[in-house]
């Protein structure tokens, strides 16, 4: 894991009843430097005192391995738009195959479009001759395009802060869940989860498993009402001062009307429960599944005002565009991405890396 953070040790578990007592008084945090460190934080917390700063233009040895392994797993696609640069001359034929690969890779036709567009424009000022440079001037244009989406989770500024976390089934909604609370925790934040996935078989059992690998607390009832385990979860988090509570909900179609009728409803609830809450509502999608990801993000933006993305399983098949067409029509924050089902294989977005990553 890479993290600007000091690590604390993980909370001992705690049977069901007693208060935990408070976490210490912040620390004050450092006014923000010019240049952001590479990667960004895991975290923006005021829980925690940002140390060891790089300089700026360093990559640390944790997160050059996340780069690689991202690399590698966008390697397919890579693979298939550096070809474009292979030639020695800029043609008409050279963008019709750009345009080709970049919509093979999930991009979308908006993003695609608006990607060529600035592309030509650019060559055309500039006066560039060579493939290897129209290669550079789009990996900077698509950085541009994804930078408003590399945004810090905030932990800190409400107690406890709320995530309620959405996602279809099959997008690993409660195994990202597992790695952000792990995350969370040794970033030493204490965290209570919220079993509010009651429609899916096992999935409280499931997020059991989590809470007893980060050694945190699980609100759950066994065939409760998913938004009354959330208000309770809620109301045990401010009664036991914690930092964090996630609310896991249950997977859905966005075409199931009626069952993100009952996502509305949980949303509504925990505002009963605290009035600024949930304070960031998180969607989970699969990156493999291309476009489809893309119209989950518009359906779940509508039905709940999305505040961040987790992306996950950008792994092997993974084409990775997608990231590009969210950004072009509904640019909400990616807070994470995921190349793997180990606790630590999910890590903070960067444009700029992602974009040399997809590019090759």
């Amino acid at each position: 894991m890479f993290s600007f953070f000091k690590k604390k040790p993980k909370p001992a578990p705690v049977v069901e009843a007693p208060a935990v007592p408070a976490a210490p008084a912040p620390a004050p945090t450092p006014a923000p430097s010019a240049a952001a460190p590479q990667g960004g934080s895991l975290i923006g917390s005021a829980l925690v005192t940002p140390i060891d700063i790089p300089v700026p233009g360093a990559t640390p040895p944790e997160r050059q391995k996340w780069i690689d392994k991202l690399k590698a797993s966008l390697g397919k696609t890579a693979g298939s738009i550096s070809t474009v640069f292979g030639g020695s001359v800029i043609d008409e034929a050279l963008y019709e195959s750009l345009e080709d690969a970049l919509l093979m890779a999930d991009a979308g036709v908006p993003a695609t479009q608006y990607l060529l567009t600035e592309l030509r424009r650019k060559v055309k000022d500039s006066g560039v001759t060579h493939p290897v440079a129209l290669k550079n001037i789009l990996t900077q244009l698509l950085t541009d395009l994804l930078q408003p989406l590399q945004k810090s989770l905030v932990i800190g500024e409400h107690k406890p802060t709320v995530i309620m976390v959405a996602g279809v089934n099959g997008a690993g909604k409660t195994t990202s869940i597992g790695k952000l609370t792990r995350h969370l925790s040794e970033s030493g934040a204490s965290v209570l989860l919220a079993a509010a996935d009651t429609f899916r078989a096992a999935a409280r059992e499931q997020l059991s498993v989590w809470a007893d690998r980060n050694l945190v607390e699980i609100i759950s009832q066994e065939g409760g009402d998913p938004a009354a385990v959330s208000f309770d979860a809620v109301a045990a988090g401010k009664a036991r001062a914690k930092d964090v509570v996630l609310v896991d909900t249950a997977g859905r179609l966005p075409t199931q009307l009626h069952l993100m009728e009952e996502l509305k409803k949980i949303k509504r609830v925990i505002q009963k429960a605290d009035g600024t809450a949930p304070h960031e509502v998180l969607l989970v999608i699969d990156g493999n599944t291309g476009q489809n990801a893309l119209m989950q993000v518009r359906a779940f933006d509508d039905a709940l005002q999305l505040t961040g993305l987790i992306i996950t399983k950008l792994d092997g098949t993974a084409k990775g565009g997608v990231i590009a067409a969210i950004a072009r029509e509904r640019p909400i924050p990616v807070y994470f991405i995921g190349v793997g089902e180990k606790l630590e294989e999910l890590e903070t977005f960067n444009a700029r890396e992602f974009a040399q990553a997809l590019l090759g």
